[in-house]
C-alpha cells in the first residue's frame, strides 16, 4: 500500500482535498513509495487562516512561553533524530551520516531559538531631553512562510521556523514535493512539544501553493531556499506584493588552491566537498582553481580518492554516497559530463554509466572529474547540482581571484594555502558571502548568519543567526515623556514635595 503524506493545518493531520498528488520515490530504487497531497489555493487559505488566528495570542505569549515550547522540541529532535534521517535517506537518497549531520546542524538552529531572550533585547536611552526617555524594541511580524528545497528536508526548515516562532510569528511551511515526510514529522514532533495548534503548519504542493503564499495579503515574509531562477521569482514577485523576502539562490563555489598548501588535505577536502552528499548541496565545492605547476600532482590526488568512494543505497552503512534525487536530475547531470570534452575540458573520472548490482533502477551516477575546464564550458558556468568536479588552471593568484570573482554567483569560497598573509587578502578581497581558510565548507556556526552574495541571494538579510531574527522581527522606537511627579495637579498628593 503506498503511503499517503498529507497537509499539517491547525495542529493536526488534513488530508488532501485537491484530489491532485505527487509522487515521492525511493532514489536508490526507483520505485514511488509514496504520494504526497498538492494543496490547493484553499488549502493554502486554510493554513494561512490557522496561522493568523494563533498569532492572536502566541505573538503575545512570553518569551519563557516560547523557550519552554522549543526546549521540549530540542529534546524530542534529539531524541528521534535516527528516525527523522531514516525518512530522509528514504526519500532524499543521501547515506544515513549525512541524513544525521543534516538533522545535527537543524538542531544548532533550535539550541539559538532556545536562547533567543538575549537576541530580541530592546534598547533604552534615559534623559534624551528633559525628562524624555527613548526605547527600541523588536516585535513579531505575524504570519510567516518557508519555502525550502529537496536537497534538506529537515536542516533549512529548521534553519527558518524554530526563530520565526521564538520571535512570536506564527509559520507555513511549504517544503520539497520531493521528499516531503520529513516536514510532517517536525511538525508532529512540534506538536508533542505543546506548541499551540495552528502556530506551525505544513502545505505541500507546487507552483500553485507556492504562488498563493507569494501573494496571500495575510503572509507577511516569505524565506526561500532554492535555484538562483526561482530565488530571483521568488524575490521579485513576494516583493511586489509588499512582503519582506529572504530569497537564497543557488552557486558555483570555488576552492583556490595555493602552491604551497597542503595537496594532500586540499585533496581530502576537495574529494569530501565535492562528492559528499552526491553533490546536491548548494554549498558543494564544485570548482577547484589550481595555481601555479601543482595541477597535474592535485587532480591525481583527488582522482585516487574520488575513485575509492563506495556507491550504495543510503540505507547500506557500508555506502559513502547514495543516488540522486530523481530520474531526471540523474540524465540532467549525466549531460555536463557527456558534453564535458567537446567543450574542452580533459574527462579524468566519468561517473555516468554507474550502476548499483540489485538496484538497477535507482538514480545512480558514479563520480566524475574534470580538468582543465575552460570557463566557457556549461559544466563550469552552471549550477550542476551533482557529483561533478572541475578543475580549472592559473598561473597566479590575481588571475585565480579574478576568475572566481567573475562568477555570477558569490555564495561560499575556499582557500587552502600555508600562508596567513595570503590567505587574508583572499578573504578581503574575494566577492562571496562566505569563506573558508583550509575549510573547504565554510558554513556558519547557528549563532553566525548563513547566506551569498551577487545571484546566491536576493533579498537584504542573510538566514539564521542575528540575521535571522532580524528578518522575523521589526523594530519600534517610543519616545516617552512623564511630568515630574511634583507637579501633580492640584489636590493629588502623591508623597513628593512641590517644585513650586
Amino acid at each position: 500500500m503506498t503511503k499517503i503524506v498529507n497537509h499539517w493545518i491547525g495542529g493536526k493531520t488534513a488530508e488532501g482535498a485537491s484530489g491532485t498528488y505527487g509522487p515521492v520515490t525511493d532514489p536508490a530504487t526507483g520505485e514511488v513509495t509514496t504520494k504526497v497531497a498538492f494543496a490547493s489555493v484553499e488549502e493554502v487559505d486554510a493554513a494561512v487562516a490557522a496561522a493568523k488566528e494563533a498569532y492572536l495570542s502566541w505573538g503575545q505569549s512570553s518569551l519563557a512561553a516560547r523557550t519552554t515550547v522549543l526546549f521540549r522540541f530540542r529534546a524530542l529532535l534529539d531524541a528521534h533524530r535516527d528516525e527523522i534521517a531514516e525518512l530522509i535517506t528514504a526519500e532524499h537518497g543521501k547515506v544515513h551520516s549525512d541524513a544525521l549531520g543534516e538533522v545535527a546542524r537543524g538542531l544548532e538552529i533550535v539550541d539559538l531559538a532556545c536562547g533567543i531572550s538575549v537576541q530580541l533585547k530592546g534598547e533604552l536611552s534615559t534623559q534624551v531631553a528633559s525628562r524624555v526617555d527613548v526605547s527600541s524594541i523588536r516585535q513579531p511580524l505575524g504570519v510567516v512562510a518557508g519555502i525550502t528545497p529537496f536537497n534538506f528536508p529537515a536542516m533549512v526548515p529548521m534553519w527558518m521556523f524554530p526563530l520565526a516562532i521564538a520571535c512570536g510569528n506564527t509559520f507555513v511551511l511549504k517544503p520539497s514535493e520531493k521528499d516531503p515526510s520529513a516536514a510532517v514529522r517536525l511538525a508532529e514532533l512540534l506538536a508533542e512539544a505543546g506548541l499551540p495548534d495552528g502556530v506551525f503548519n505544513v502545505v505541500h504542493g507546487d507552483k500553485l501553493a507556492v504562488d498563493r503564499l507569494l501573494a496571500h495579503p495575510d503572509v507577511k515574509a516569505v524565506s526561500f531556499v532554492g535555484s538562483t531562477p526561482i530565488a530571483r521569482y521568488i524575490h521579485t514577485t513576494a516583493s511586489a506584493n509588499g512582503k519582506r523576502v529572504q530569497a537564497l539562490g543557488g552557486a558555483k563555489n570555488h576552492m583556490l588552491v595555493l602552491p604551497d598548501a597542503d595537496l594532500d588535505a586540499a585533496a581530502d577536502a576537495a574529494v569530501s566537498a565535492a562528492y559528499g552528499s552526491a553533490g546536491e548541496r548548494c554549498m558543494a565545492i564544485s570548482a577547484v582553481v589550481a595555481v601555479g605547476a601543482i595541477g597535474d600532482t592535485l587532480v591525481e590526488k583527488i582522482r585516487e580518492r574520488a575513485e575509492k568512494i563506495k556507491i550504495g543505497p543510503g540505507s547500506d552503512p557500508a555506502s559513502e554516497m547514495g543516488p540522486l534525487i530523481t530520474k531526471a536530475h540523474r540524465d540532467k547531470v549525466a549531460g555536463y559530463v557527456a558534453g564535458a570534452a567537446d567543450e574542452g575540458a580533459e574527462v579524468v573520472l566519468d561517473g555516468t554509466g554507474y550502476t548499483v548490482d540489485g538496484h538497477e533502477d535507482g538514480h545512480w551516477i558514479g563520480i566524475s572529474l574534470l580538468d582543465k575546464v575552460p570557463t566557457s564550458a556549461r559544466a563550469y558556468q552552471d549550477e550542476i547540482f551533482g557529483p561533478v568536479l572541475c578543475v580549472l588552471r592559473t598561473e597566479t593568484y590575481e588571475e585565480a581571484l579574478d576568475l572566481i570573482n567573475s562568477s555570477p554567483f558569490g555564495n561560499g569560497t575556499a582557500i587552502f594555502t600555508r600562508d596567513g598573509g595570503a590567505a587574508r587578502r583572499f578573504q578581503l578581497e574575494v566577492e562571496a558571502g562566505m569563506v573558508g581558510v583550509n575549510v573547504p565548507i565554510p558554513v556558519p556556526v547557528g549563532y553566525h548568519s548563513f547566506g551569498g552574495w551577487k545571484d546566491s541571494l536576493f533579498g537584504d538579510h542573510h538566514i539564521y543567526g542575528n540575521d535571522g531574527t532580524h528578518f522575523y522581527t521589526r523594530g519600534k522606537v517610543v519616545t516617552t515623556r512623564w511630568p515630574d511627579p511634583a507637579d501633580a495637579p492640584t489636590g493629588v498628593d502623591l508623597g513628593f514635595p512641590r517644585n513650586h
